[in-house]
């Protein structure tokens, strides 16, 4: 509790802000086939839509992370917040197609500015033992906000179908004002001319994403970029895969995937913390990593509602306990002046894998349904033998040469 309310409960704010984030992302889940009959358009651009999301996410990640070490977190954070309402408002008000993709990708632009932020932010103000606990309440709030998102958005469509977009917009101009007048910075005068007088910060993306593959994170970059395609991968054909092969309803496919992210957001609350200060996140990820690898591939051999739940449930649980168990390694990795390039840089390879993840997904289903998990499974595994090799290295490092 005391981590809630400490600087003005600044982490009680920077939950509100990446829910609020989340959840304007989830809104447009029940609302887009009435979009589509009204607008005309077809599945292949309603994948576009998710596609440009992510691509912007992608782009503008590495700058925000950079711009919040210079600049300081809370004014990039007020900043998304900003540009997130403005795409909200917009997506309710567009009557044309190219209007809707602009939306989206302003609210790309508004989820990189306001994420890594949020983490750098995090990883100021929590001690070595603490972070895990801070990242799974971040995590937590992300995990919310994807699962009544959705639901949010249909109830409020009931008073209109552009009615979501409106509450969203008018909820994040509000955040963004108390945020402004509540939330104290994070990260000192002279941390933020630190960062100013680092080369590079003035780096374009690409160098920026050669730049991380020679620091010491590296490896927990590539595990964001596989956790993020795998978990786009089997999200993306979910509802696909048991419809056809066991017949699921949407009502059954909807009490599958909620079930599993409220489970998964409860542990990242309550044990999370606990889990990663008793085992190390080494060795958490490793296990996690071979566990959801291990039950995807499980998926295509259950049967039944009851075992698709079970075998879900794990996969889910894997998931959420490895996101934040990363990021928490990674912020602890990384110098104090780098925490909004890192966390910038953890976003971007998120977006990467939520890019590539859908891809690969419908091109497999296209050629057979067990595909696509059957894919997503030997990624895990192949990462988690990776996971193995890395661990030993870091320990040999550590140990003192025996002469």
């Amino acid at each position: 509790m005391s981590l809630l309310l400490r600087n003005r409960g600044a982490m009680l704010l920077l939950m509100l802000n990446i829910f609020l984030a989340f959840t304007g992302i989830g809104l447009v889940v029940p609302i887009m086939p009435t979009y589509m009959n009204e607008l005309g358009i077809g599945g292949s651009v309603v994948g576009l839509l998710v596609a440009a999301f992510a691509l912007t996410q992608l782009l503008v990640s590495p700058f925000a992370g950079n711009w919040s070490d210079r600049m300081g977190r809370k004014k990039i954070i007020i900043a998304g917040l900003i540009v997130f309402a403005f795409s909200e408002l917009l997506f309710g008000l567009a009557t044309v197609p190219w209007l809707l993709f602009v939306s989206r990708m302003l609210g790309g632009a508004g989820a990189a500015m306001i994420m890594p932020a949020v983490m750098a932010y995090v990883a100021d103000t929590t001690s070595s033992e603490e972070r895990a606990k801070g990242m799974g309440l971040i995590n937590a709030a992300i995990t919310t906000g994807f699962i009544i998102g959705p639901g949010i958005g249909g109830y409020l469509a009931e008073l209109g179908i552009r009615v979501p977009f409106f509450v969203a917009a008018g909820a994040a101009a509000v955040v963004a004002l108390i945020t402004f007048a509540v939330l104290p910075e994070s990260l000192s005068a002279e941390k933020r001319h630190e960062a100013k007088s680092d080369e590079g910060n003035k780096e374009n993306l690409g160098m920026q994403m050669l730049r991380s593959y020679r620091e010491p994170y590296f490896f927990g970059l590539v595990i964001i970029f596989v956790l993020s395609f795998g978990l786009a991968n089997y999200d993306t054909v979910f509802g696909l895969f048991v419809d056809h092969k066991f017949g699921f309803t949407p009502k059954d496919i909807a009490f599958v995937l909620t079930f599993g992210s409220i489970a998964g957001a409860v542990v990242q609350v309550t044990v999370f913390s606990w889990i990663l200060n008793r085992f190390g996140e080494n060795r958490v990820i490793s296990i996690c990593l071979l566990i959801a690898g291990l039950f995807i591939f499980l998926t295509l051999f259950v049967h039944g509602f009851a075992a698709i739940v079970a075998v879900t449930f794990i996969v889910f649980l894997a998931m959420d306990i490895l996101r934040p168990a990363v990021g928490t390694q990674l912020s602890k990795m990384a110098d104090e002046s780098q925490q909004g390039f890192v966390m910038g840089m953890n976003s971007a390879y998120t977006s990467l894998g939520n890019i590539a993840g859908p891809i690969v997904a419908g091109i497999l289903f296209d050629m057979d349904v067990n595909f696509p998990y059957a894919a997503a499974a030997l990624v895990m595994v192949l990462c988690f033998l990776m996971s193995l090799s890395y661990g030993r290295r870091k320990r040999s490092r550590r140990s003192p040469v025996m002469r």
